[in-house]
């Protein structure tokens, strides 16, 4: 069995862990699965090439990793399902009376977030 060094280590585990929290990110609406998913890309393309071309392969998560990596480009599906997190995330908050501090943080940063998705381009396969 072949060892591996710390380094390539440390990136496989990032890899699976992000793997387990974007995949949990699927039925938690407080997880963004895609960004889990791209960091878990990002560290497999570093430790181990059958679990990168796994996930970039992948029926559902692959798209959206090779969409990023070859365009710097998000679906509209993607978008829109981030965005209403986004707002569902402050619409929770409110409901549980978050402190007003905390709650105007939020909407700053969640702001921020949602006009980087909104001007990330569309791929071009839907473009066309």
């Amino acid at each position: 069995m072949k060892t591996l060094s710390p380094i390539r280590l440390f990136w496989l585990c990032l890899g699976c862990l992000c793997v387990g929290l974007g995949t949990l990110g699927v039925f938690l609406p407080l997880l963004p699965t895609t960004s889990f998913m791209l960091v878990a890309a990002f560290a497999f393309a570093r430790s181990s090439p059958r679990l990168h071309n796994w996930l970039i392969t992948h029926k559902i998560f692959g798209p959206l990793i090779l969409n990023w990596q070859t365009h710097r480009a998000i679906a509209p599906r993607a978008k829109f399902m981030s965005i209403l997190t986004l707002v569902a995330v402050v619409g929770i908050s409110v409901f549980f009376h978050i402190p007003t501090s905390i709650l105007i943080i939020q909407i700053i940063v969640l702001s921020c977030v949602a006009i980087f998705l909104l001007t990330r381009p569309i791929p071009p396969k839907i473009i066309s």
